[in-house]
Parts: C-alpha cells; structure tokens; sequence
C-alpha cells in the first residue's frame, strides 16, 4: 500500500496540477482567468455551489480518483475551509500512478483550480462541517465531463 504526507499547499508545489489563489489581501479584485481552460467547443461554463457536511480525518485511505480531461475545475470556499486535496500524475496506462501522488492542505480561503485532465480525490474538508464552496468547470453532459477510477489504495498521512 502507498503512502504519503500532507505537505503545505503553495503555489509552486502546486503548479504541475493547477493554480492555487485566495482573495486579495488589500480592496481590489484578483483574476483568475489563465487558470480555466476547456478543450471542448461545445461544453459550457458552469457554477456551482457545493455544501460538504462531513469532514475526513487523517489517516485517510484514498481508493478512488476522479479528472476532468479537457477542461479545469475551480473551488473556491465562501468560508474559511481546510481542504485536504490529494492528486497524481498519469502513469504509462494513463490512469493515475499512485505511488507519484502528492497531498496538500489548504487553509483559510484558499481556492485552487485542478488543470484540465489532472486526477484528483473528490473534495474532501478536514475542518468542522459544514463547508461551501463555489464550483467553476465546463461540461457539455457528455462522458468526459467526469471520469472516475478506483485506484490502489493509498494512505494519506499527517505533516512530519
């Protein structure tokens, strides 16, 4: 079984996966339109909001990914939320190579953008419930929208 540990989300840890970004720290108003991305013509934007009514705890054994393949998919949290967000890198057969996953957390009001096609763990809160979050992704109510698997199960550890 595969393991690995929560590291502290940052923008450069991230980058191979998507964009991390949080409201400006000063009056103003942050764009994150480099960060969304469809490959589809005919898929559509979509918002929405999405209530977690359970948090997880540490260990967690992850055995399910999902990926959008051609588009992104933003959260952005309405409060302050601590996101446990686990992704992983294509392995030879395309699916997710577990054994290369990484785990991150976010805190506060700390919004991400998964890249198009990057496997990921459903959303998953490890802070008191409930949590909201608005949703930002492009379907076109084809299979592609989503696509999930079951994968080798992996255990996601608490920080060093």
């Amino acid at each position: 079984m595969n393991e690995i540990t929560i590291e502290p989300l940052t923008v450069e840890r991230f980058a191979p996966f998507g964009d991390v970004f949080a409201p400006p720290p000063e009056p103003g108003r942050l764009y994150a339109n480099t960060a969304l991305a469809s490959e589809r013509p005919g898929a559509s934007p979509s918002l929405s909001l999405s209530t977690k009514g359970e948090a997880a705890s540490v260990p967690l054994t992850v055995s399910r990914m999902e990926r959008h393949a051609f588009s992104s998919q933003s959260f952005v949290p309405l409060q302050p939320t601590e996101m446990l967000v686990v992704v992983a890198p294509h392995g030879v057969d395309g699916r997710p190579l577990m054994s290369a996953a990484r785990a991150f957390k976010t805190a506060g009001r700390t919004g991400l953008t998964f890249g198009k096609d990057v496997w990921h763990h459903p959303l998953t809160i490890l802070s008191a419930p409930p949590a909201s979050f608005a949703v930002f992704m492009w379907l076109d109510g084809g299979p592609t929208d989503e696509e999930f698997v079951d994968v080798t199960p992996t255990i996601v550890k608490a920080t060093v």
